[in-house]
């Protein structure tokens, strides 16, 4: 591999509160991640870590049991990635309710105390706490929390001596000099070491499924700027972050095998400084891709990564699925001109328009039907129960429930007809 990356480490985010993969599938996938370039791991467990004690009550319905969690550690080892927990001690939600507290309201009633005080002196004791336990161990920080605090605050706040921010930005257009401009205030605070966090999935678009190689791939092309901005070593490594969810109470974004195309072309450029065909030739080579699609989302030809069999189906729900039904209940002729909404309620079609459309919709339904069996059994392989069930509720059934309640309303209406004059039809003829 080439030495040309000025990312020493390039860590694949596992974003494990949506969608956790089976620990089968991660055997599968890690040999994959470390022939891209990855190095490390950064393995937000959430509610899949197997909790106990009085804690117990957070785990999911699903969670690692001790000897899984033990199997996914020696699976990274094997594969020489470096595993970087992520644990949540205080992020978005804390903070915009920092200070909300009894406690907290009446110090800050006292002169010169103010919310990043309180914020920075929260890092730090949790900061101190973990090295006081596990004096080896280096706490990393999300920066979003520091980039508003003053240089002197947070210079004096002990904080810079504990923990290594993470600059983070998934924006396709990241303004480069102001990601340079932040690192030299970090580095000026006391800050000895930096980190930047890209995406290669679930930051375009809540309810995403496919994901747009492109932005991901002028992301990390910015980062790759913003490296080249400050000293050799400014930058210990990047994370490649790849969210499952928005938060625990949102919907599923790109499945991870659905986002493997984005994190290869991602990793690639980063190990190679750059992207060109060549590099866009290896990815093609790693993935089994005849030929890679990388502004739009669909690539010619089966690929053969694990996972692949879900990205292609996933395409074709993605790609087609809503835009098929729409088409038969929007835009066909008998059924907007015979079998409209009007009718539907009414439950009154021409006998003769039943055979325009009835055969078509259910060979749409059939055709449809199936390849959801399919899906199905492929994120069976990959996923746990839970999440099969959710992403299918959500992406496949409400297409295929508007295709069945057609062919119950085409049922009900083929049924004993009412008097025309009931319906408040005029019962002159079109010759």
């Amino acid at each position: 591999m080439s030495g040309s990356s000025p990312f020493k480490m390039r860590l694949v985010h596992l974003d494990l509160k949506g969608a956790p993969p089976k620990v089968s599938y991660l055997a599968e996938i890690f040999p994959l991640f470390r022939v891209l370039g990855a190095n490390g791991l950064l393995i937000e467990y959430e509610d899949m870590f197997p909790y106990e004690g009085h804690l117990r009550l957070l785990r999911a319905q699903h969670a690692y049991s001790p000897s899984e969690v033990k199997k996914i550690l020696h699976l990274a080892t094997l594969n020489e990635l470096e595993v970087v927990p992520l644990v949540q001690t205080f992020g978005h939600m804390e903070v915009y309710y920092l200070g909300e507290g009894e406690a907290s309201r009446q110090w800050l009633q006292q002169e010169q105390n103010t919310k990043a005080k309180l914020c920075l002196s929260h890092m730090k004791a949790v900061a101190s706490h973990v090295l006081a336990r596990h004096p080896a161990t280096t706490p990393l920080v999300w920066d979003d929390m520091l980039r508003d605090i003053p240089e002197d605050q947070l210079s004096a706040s002990g904080v810079p001596q504990l923990v290594e921010p993470m600059l983070w930005d998934y924006a396709a257009d990241l303004d480069v000099h102001a990601k340079a401009v932040l690192m030299e205030k970090y580095r000026k605070c006391g800050f000895r070491w930096l980190w930047a966090a890209s995406a290669f999935k679930g930051a375009t678009g809540v309810s995403q499924a496919l994901t747009p190689i492109e932005h991901h791939l002028r992301n990390h092309m910015q980062w790759l700027q913003v490296a080249d901005c400050g000293p050799a070593d400014a930058l210990q490594g990047i994370v490649l972050t790849g969210w499952q969810r928005y938060d625990h109470f949102s919907v599923l974004c790109e499945l991870l095998p659905v986002g493997i195309p984005s994190l290869a072309v991602c990793l690639q450029s980063l190990l190679q400084g750059g992207f060109a065909e060549d590099v866009k030739t290896r990815v093609e080579n790693f993935l089994g891709i005849p030929s890679l699609e990388i502004t739009g989302f669909s690539s010619e030809g089966a690929a053969s990564f694990p996972g692949s069999d879900i990205l292609a189906l996933v395409t074709q729900v993605g790609l087609h699925l809503r835009g098929s039904v729409d088409e038969m209940l929007h835009t066909d002729r008998y059924v907007t001109g015979w079998f409209s909404p009007y009718h539907r309620r009414r439950k009154f079609i021409h006998p003769v328009m039943i055979q325009h459309i009835q055969p078509q919709a259910l060979s749409l339904l059939a055709r449809w039907s199936a390849l959801a069996g399919q899906l199905e059994a492929a994120l069976c392989r990959v996923f746990y129960p839970d999440a099969v069930e959710e992403w299918l509720e959500e992406n496949v059934q409400p297409s295929l429930r508007r295709l069945q309640q057609l062919l119950q309303d085409l049922g009900e209406a083929a049924g004993p007809r009412p008097p025309l004059a009931s319906l408040g039809l005029d019962t002159g003829q079109n010759p």
